[in-house]
């Protein structure tokens, strides 16, 4: 579980093919302090295990789900990585609730400029409209940003000038990919309207209700 808030900005040494999907490489100046094998350690939004450690280098083993579903797979050597740590029970939760499991990859269709941030619109598929509403929670590239609106094709979130220089999205551009986690509690909250209207449903099939 991970919060949304970036602890630093890595570094890709490599990536390579393998049998079992690729295998990814990072150079980091804080996540490797106290890095153990097995743990997990979101990177772009995706959680992902330990699998080696090498000084300040950490390598993680990268299934084929994941890089079909995530930006992971166009990675270059060189290329600048948004890096946390997954969170402590003890912990303050600065962001909200992520679980590094990506949903999908968004395109940023805009980037426009306004006085109370830079504003970021990211496409929506028609699946994932239930789970974004406006003043609520998405996780973008790991980052927690809050739903400044939303149309049935994408949705804006505006970034603070801190947030920018603390994370990768200062080099966006207009038509990158990015990773998009929806909120978790909508996820679980539409799950349970639609449960709410299929009991609906059976009570008026068998005339208990109009």
């Amino acid at each position: 579980m991970f919060t949304g808030i970036v602890e630093e900005v890595g570094a890709v040494k490599g990536i390579s093919r393998t049998a079992a999907g690729a295998l990814l490489k990072i150079k980091s100046e804080k996540a490797h302090s106290d890095a153990k094998i097995g743990d997990s350690i979101c990177v772009n939004g995706s959680c992902l295990s330990v699998t080696q450690i090498s000084g300040d280098i950490l390598s993680f083993d990268v299934i084929p789900e994941t890089l079909k579903r995530t930006t992971l797979a166009s990675l270059k050597t060189n290329d600048a990585v948004n890096l946390e740590r997954s969170m402590k029970a003890d912990a303050r939760i600065g962001g909200h609730f992520l679980t590094g499991h990506v949903d999908y990859k968004g395109t940023i269709a805009d980037i426009s400029r306004k006085p109370d941030g830079i504003g970021f619109k990211i496409s929506l598929p028609k699946e994932y409209t239930a789970f974004l509403v406006e003043k609520g929670s998405v996780g973008l590239d790991g980052v927690s940003l809050t739903v400044a609106g939303v149309t049935k094709e994408d949705f804006t979130v505006y970034l603070i000038p801190q947030t920018l220089k603390s994370t990768t999205f200062s080099g966006k551009k207009k038509g990158d990919f990015i990773n998009v986690e929806t909120d978790i509690i909508g996820k679980y909250a539409a799950k349970d309207k639609a449960k709410a209207s299929d009991f609906k449903d059976i009570l008026k099939e068998y005339g208990y209700m109009q």
